[in-house]
This record gives C-alpha cells, structure tokens and sequence, in this order.
C-alpha cells in the first residue's frame, strides 16, 4: 500500500474540519445580523430592569426630566427606608413566603399526581374526566359563586383561602399529561411489573426522577403565579397580619398616594409627598421582583426544557 493512500483518510479529515468552520462562516452578513438582533433583544429586556433599579434610589425630579439613563444620580434611599419603616413589610414576606411554598407544593403534587393518572391508557373514564377538567377553561362560576364556596367551607380568612381555589392550572395539567405520555412508556411500566413492582412504587420510584424538568417547570409556573397574587387575599381575607407583600406594598402605595392628595400644607410639603411616591413605587417593583430574579437563572434549563417537551402535542 502505498503512502499516499495511507495518508489520504488523514487529508479528507483535516479537508473536513476547515469546511464545517468555513459553512458556518459563508454569510458573514448573517452572523452580523443575528448577533445584532440578539443584543438588541438583550437590551430591550434587560434595560427597563436596570432602569427600575437606578430609579428607586434616584431622585425623581431628575428622572422626569430626563436626566437619568444609566447611571443613578441624586442618590437617596428614602423609598427602601419607607417600606422596611413599616413592620407589616416584614409580616407580609413572611407570608408571601408561606403561601407560595404552600401553595407551589400543593399545586405541583396535585398536577404530577392527575396528570400521570390521566395518561395511563387503562384509566377508567380518562377521556370524560378530561373534557370535566377542559370545561373549567371555558366556564367559570364568578367571583360570587367561588366566595360562597370558600365561605361554606370554613376558609376565610385562612391560608386554605389563598391557596387552594387556584390550585390546579388545567393548562399545566395537559402540559403534564402530555409529558408522561411521551417521556413514560408504557412498557416500562409493564417491565416494573413484572418484577413486583405497583403502580404507587413505579410512580415515585421511577415515573417521578424521570420528569425533573417538568417538576421545575410546574414549581416555577406556581411559584411566580403565588408570589405576585394579591387578589385572592384581598377578597378572602379581613386579618391584615396575614396579607401577603403584594398586598402590603397595594396598601403602602395606595397610602402614600392618598396622603400626598390630601396634603393642604405648603407646596413643598405636597412636592416631597409626591417625590416620596415615586421613590416608593420603583422601590416596590424591585423589592417584588428581586425574589424571583435570584430563583429564576438556576432553573431556566430546567424550565425551558419542560415546557418544550410538555408541549409537543
């Protein structure tokens, strides 16, 4: 064999490599574009975020005329100092907490637990629970009917109140379904039985570690939707010790808007008064936002992967 065949499978794998670099390569023009359109996404997202944030400790007569862009200028912490003045601020995150833990494990092990049930194909009566769960998306009893039901069952003014009606999202629950349809199959189902394994054990022992992305996916859906509630507990509870922030910082705002109105002094009084609610209401947005902010790049894999894989059908 000669040398120049022996080294021919060499020069087609060095050809090769240079090849995929220069196809990604060709249109340069591309590459410029998308790398333009992605940052341009970036800072259409991420700039309003860091605009609140310069804005809560900023003096907002200079932002209303225009004078704060990037960096903060008359810097002042009068809006931080207000809320965390108030001793329901601490009562309320105290609570917020509580609820959205409560709530975010209830939710997620109601949805895993019927959505695995109704994608066993030898459930009775599958498809007429369905369509019973699809028709809560069309047709709702009203804020009426929900409050008597809460009434009659003794939960007003309770954490049940603020956690349960709303426990289970049918959109999450069909993009659950759909997952252990696609990610269980059936016949590791029918393996696991055969060596004695039941349908309890198959589903926490091997049906559950399978769907991690879909338990973050839920978690994190929960999560969001309890921690910015504020209607619930404003309907269903009269206890102001265990009103949730979203309430609290309600309350505040509303509170420093009435007493800016109402100010009869001098026109500096009601000018700080004013100034004072701006502060507030940025230092609100950041305050509620922060928590989840933290939470979210850890799990954002996670998230999106579930999602996809929930919904191809």
């Amino acid at each position: 064999m000669s040398q120049d065949s022996l080294s021919t499978p060499v020069r087609d794998a060095d050809l090769r490599k240079p090849q995929g670099l220069l196809s990604r390569m060709a249109d340069p023009s591309f590459a410029v574009v998308s790398i333009g359109l992605l940052l341009t996404a970036m800072a259409l997202i991420i700039y309003p975020l860091y605009f609140i944030v310069i804005a809560s400790v900023s003096d907002p007569n200079l932002i209303q005329q225009g004078k704060v862009w990037f960096l903060p200028k008359g810097i002042t912490l009068d809006g931080y100092r207000t809320l965390f003045a108030n001793d329901a601020m601490v009562r309320g995150f105290a609570n917020s907490l509580l609820y959205t833990s409560v709530g975010t494990f209830i939710s997620v092990s109601i949805i895993l637990a019927t959505g695995y049930a109704l994608s066993r194909k030898d459930m009775p009566g599958q498809k007429l629970v369905m369509i019973l769960f699809v028709i809560t998306m069309f047709f709702d009893g009203g804020l009426i009917a929900r409050y008597l039901v809460v009434k009659q069952l003794h939960m007003l003014d309770t954490i049940w109140a603020v956690v349960l009606p709303g426990a289970v999202g049918v959109w999450n629950l069909i993009i659950a379904r759909t997952f252990f349809q696609q990610n269980v199959p059936e016949e590791l189902r029918e393996a696991a039985q055969l060596d004695g394994s039941n349908d309890f054990n198959f589903f926490f022992r091997i049906a559950l570690p399978m769907t991690k992305p879909l338990i973050v996916l839920m978690a994190m859906t929960h999560m969001v939707g309890y921690w910015n509630s504020y209607f619930d507990a404003m309907i269903y509870l009269s206890d102001e010790a265990k009103y949730p922030l979203q309430l609290v910082l309600r309350n505040v705002l509303i509170q420093s808007q009435a007493s800016a109105s109402m100010d009869t002094g001098s026109i500096d009084s009601y000018a700080a008064a004013q100034r004072l609610g701006e502060l507030i209401k940025y230092a609100m947005i950041v305050v509620s936002t922060a928590p989840l902010l933290a939470i979210f790049p850890f799990m954002q894999k996670y998230f999106v992967k579930g999602a996809a894989l929930g919904a191809l059908k």
